[in-house]
């Protein structure tokens, strides 16, 4: 199942609710497993974003059905990232010419 890094940063409306933010993270784990995907991991993080998560979904379409629902509800704003494994890796790079 692919793999996806989620850069996620707090909107004003979310930083307002932060201490409702590990509420929310186990309301995206079900919504994640609603669009067949998984979250692996989630960390709160210091710096440019305010949360990382690790996310296996089915396919691009459904991450980004997911991260658009996520969106919606006005707490965050992602970026997402597809992320290979070193055999995945290898696989692509094979293709490489």
């Amino acid at each position: 199942m692919p793999t996806f890094i989620v850069l996620t940063n707090f909107t004003e409306q979310g930083i307002r609710a932060v201490k409702d933010t590990t509420k929310r993270a186990d309301k995206f784990r079900d919504l994640a497993k609603q669009h067949g995907a998984t979250v692996k991991e989630l960390y709160w993080t210091l710096g440019k974003y305010d949360v990382v998560s690790i996310v296996e979904a089915p396919d691009v379409a459904s991450m980004t059905a997911l991260g658009l629902t996520l969106g919606m509800a006005g707490n965050v704003r992602t970026q997402t990232l597809p992320a290979f494994s070193a055999d995945e890796m290898a696989k692509v790079l094979a293709k490489v010419k």
